[in-house]
């Protein structure tokens, strides 16, 4: 019996079956579960529960706040493991630094605290407990120094503490922490009625779609036509992802993964529009590409298919120059030895195979002084997170 695949999106349905994918335009008026059902009712009553695997994106993801005692080991670690866990982080705060840092303002879904090998004692002291105090937060844990882990568990109500994601050779030992924020990813849905509703049609775990992207990575290579070190930049309608090789950054993390994840939640092309324009507007370099792709910057403020294509433009030329070596917030990939670039999600629908060529070779050209870049692939059947889906 074949299997039928479905993502969730926060724009889209995706329908995969037997190598083919229909996307379908969600109603706000239903609940996700009306709403599918309402498309494809007769399709789903044709598959067992137990032939039928979700991923979702729609529920929003979880939020993060992680606590750290240095950026070079515990804060990458976990920002890392965050990240390929379909986790969004809201912020980072490290540890010597913590009494004047800013308290988020919103609610955290989990707090990571993170900070030392096995063999460093007295890592937190009661300065965390006063900066927690101030966070609002639904869920904490503990991956850091086992000799920390009492004064923590004394002293903070729930706090869940698992394997230190430092080993003592400083490798990453991320699988607790994944797993954790992965069965926490499956208990928020789970607390949301509509996504709760689709476990009547399946009996399989209901996924993240950035989880399940990054899980397809290393069997991209069967299926698309591309060469190592390369990126696949995902823009759907609330967030942009960009999934990239290791080969492309230059750390000290030590990893059994190939493949990382970075999320930019503010660079989403319809529930996003109005950060992405603000972020537009405010880079340097964006008038001149309005002039190079012969429009003004009237056109921002328009609600037309034309505008929605320059938007999708923009935040493709945007998310590279955050991780180019032009802008230091983000983790910077060398792009300088990228050999392919892979497009998925709701632009793929829209945008063609010479929009895409012409942003990216602009980028190439103006930002990092090339004649040429690499090879640049279109997910035009939006098909890649199918390959992860089901291992």
């Amino acid at each position: 019996m074949s299997k039928l695949f479905i993502d969730i999106g926060s724009t889209y349905f995706k329908v995969a079956q037997n190598g083919t994918i229909n996307q379908y335009f969600r109603d706000f008026n239903k609940n996700i579960f009306d709403d599918l059902n309402s498309k494809c009712s007769d399709l789903v009553s044709r598959y067992a529960k137990e032939d039928i695997y979700i991923c979702s994106s729609a529920n929003g993801g979880l939020s993060t706040l992680i606590i750290g005692l240095t950026n070079s080991f515990s804060l990458k670690y976990a920002i890392n493991t965050a990240f390929n866990s379909g986790i969004n982080i809201i912020d980072t705060v490290l540890y010597p630094k913590i009494e004047s840092e800013t308290v988020p303002s919103e609610m955290i879904d989990v707090v990571i605290v993170v900070g030392g090998i096995d063999s460093v004692e007295k890592v937190f002291d009661e300065k965390l407990l006063t900066y927690l105090e101030k966070v609002n937060y639904q869920n904490i844990v503990y991956v850091g120094s086992t000799k920390n882990a009492a004064f923590l568990e004394k002293n903070l109500e729930n706090i869940v503490v698992l394997e230190n994601i430092i080993s003592d050779k400083l490798k990453i030992q991320e699988e607790a922490l994944k797993g954790y924020l992965t069965d926490l990813y499956q208990a928020d849905i789970v607390g949301k009625e509509d996504i709760k509703q689709l476990y009547e049609i399946t009996s399989n775990q209901i996924f993240s779609t950035p989880y399940i992207v990054n899980r397809s990575l290393p069997k991209i290579h069967e299926r698309l036509d591309i060469a190592d070190p390369f990126i696949v930049v995902d823009i759907g309608g609330a967030t942009t992802d960009i999934h990239y090789s290791r080969d492309l950054v230059n750390d000290n993390i030590l990893t059994e993964s190939g493949y990382d994840r970075l999320v930019f939640k503010k660079l989403g092309v319809f529930k996003s529009r109005e950060s992405l324009m603000h972020t537009a507007k405010n880079n340097e370099f964006v008038y001149e590409l309005l002039e190079h792709l012969n429009v003004t910057e009237n056109i921002l403020e328009e609600q037309s298919e034309t505008a929605t294509r320059i938007l999708m433009q923009l935040a493709i030329f945007l998310v590279l120059y955050k991780v180019s070596k032009h802008h230091g917030d983000y983790v910077e990939l060398n792009l300088d030895i990228l050999n392919s670039i892979v497009l998925t999600g709701g632009i793929t629908k829209v945008l063609t195979q010479e929009d895409v060529d012409d942003i990216i070779l602009f980028f190439y050209r103006k930002i990092l002084h090339f004649h040429h870049a690499p090879t640049i692939l279109l997910d035009s059947n939006y098909e890649i997170w199918t390959y992860g889906i089901k291992e």
